[in-house]
């Protein structure tokens, strides 16, 4: 038997000679729960917020995208692509071409992001969940070519969702120098009718800034003939990203870049990053303030349990086992707080995540979800659960041996 444990378990639970130790105890208990909560619901709740935002790029990016490292194009016909396109576990293999262009709408003018993509793009993502409109995906037929704008982007130009008048959509000709007699000659200009809907990504670099039209269609826009920008690609179900990636990257070589979704969108998903360990490390702050209480409850018990040491010294009890008797009754003020402090704070998730009980506005549709997103992950709770053990366990150690000198 651990007999500085023993002795500890004893003085945690049995009745004090003094009842506000025991109420201190408790007190000091609660503070730990409820920061080791906190700590829990407010990762979660970041949790819940980059799944969201990957949800939206779910349905815009692939799974998986080749670009070059240098340069802004290369050639659809190289012979690494081929092979990566008879990989067994790729599913959808597509090409793009992006570029900067400049549309024009009665008038009006802005700056977007053309990207051309094939057919099969609407197999590629999901994009058919993030457009609205009644009309549908449709790139091209036989007498016009379409164009799928972002939300935000009809906005600026008044087109509506469903435009009447084509766009018109100007590049500057390659290899061609500007004839400031006539300058419109030095620029390509097609045009791109609405095939009725829109998108949706709830992102402005996309909304205000994209529009999606066919891969020949922005070839004979920017004068190119068999290159792209991106070659992107959907994996078969139960094929293992990771792994995927190196292969490919292997088989590509270091003249490209393969990139899942989270590297697509590296910049934001850092910035989320960044946010949720600053909001860890502020918790663990307060969680270090909580454990000062932890303090004040020890060095009551070690004033109100003087008789009880005297007895074990006169019982043969070294300075070290006392001390260790009441570092034990800390560290188990903090496990039994950092516990309870999880199983709140996942049922509190829980109950968030079932009935959204906490809103992110009175008005409706003021925001994407209408309360404040959820998900738990397990890595998360071990990382709070070691973090308060941790914290908790330093918090004790120095006053706890301090103590013991001076008052006993």
């Amino acid at each position: 038997m651990n007999l500085p444990f023993y002795i500890a378990k004893r003085y945690l639970f049995s009745k004090k000679s003094h009842h506000a130790i025991n109420i201190i105890s408790g007190i000091s208990v609660c503070g730990v729960a409820l920061a080791t909560l906190a700590l829990v619901c407010t990762l979660s709740v970041f949790n819940g917020f980059q799944d969201l935002v990957a949800g939206f790029f779910t349905a815009f990016d692939p799974e998986l995208k080749i670009t070059v490292r240098q340069g802004k194009v290369f050639d659809s016909g190289d012979e690494r692509l081929r092979h990566v396109k008879e990989l067994p576990y790729v599913e959808v293999y597509s090409c793009s071409l992006e570029e900067n262009a400049m549309i024009q709408y009665n008038g009006k003018q802005a700056m977007v992001t053309l990207k051309g993509v094939e057919d099969n793009f609407e197999q590629l993502t999901a994009i058919d969940s993030i457009l609205y409109g009644r009309g549908h995906f449709m790139l091209h037929d036989e007498v016009a070519d379409y164009g799928i704008p972002g939300i935000q982007l009809t906005a600026v130009l008044g087109t509506g969702i469903a435009f009447v008048d084509p766009l018109e959509i100007y590049a500057p000709k390659r290899n061609a120098k500007v004839n400031m007699a006539n300058p419109s000659a030095s620029f390509n200009r097609l045009y791109l009718y609405s095939p009725g809907v829109a998108f949706i990504v709830n992102q402005q670099k996309y909304d205000n800034g994209y529009i999606l039209a066919s891969l020949d269609f922005a070839r004979r826009l920017f004068d190119y003939t068999t290159e792209v920008s991106a070659v992107e690609l959907k994996l078969k179900p139960g094929t293992d990203i990771g792994h995927a990636k190196e292969e490919i990257a292997r088989i590509m070589g270091a003249d490209f870049t393969v990139a899942d979704r989270y590297e697509q969108q590296a910049d934001v998903f850092r910035i989320m990053e960044i946010e949720k360990f600053i909001s860890y490390l502020f918790l663990t702050f307060i969680l270090l303030i909580a454990c000062f209480n932890v303090i004040g409850s020890l060095s009551m018990l070690i004033i109100d349990k003087k008789a009880d040491v005297a007895t074990l010294r006169n019982l043969g009890a070294s300075d070290r086992l006392i001390t260790r008797i009441f570092l034990f009754e800390g560290r188990m003020i903090s496990l039994l707080g950092a516990v309870a402090g999880i199983v709140l704070g996942l049922a509190l998730c829980y109950v968030q995540q079932r009935f959204g009980l906490l809103t992110l506005g009175t008005t409706a549709d003021s925001f994407v979800v209408d309360a404040y997103p959820v998900s738990v992950h397990a890595a998360d709770i071990v990382l709070v659960f070691i973090t308060v053990v941790i914290v908790g366990f330093l918090a004790v150690w120095y006053p706890v041996r301090y103590l013991s000198r001076r008052l006993l």
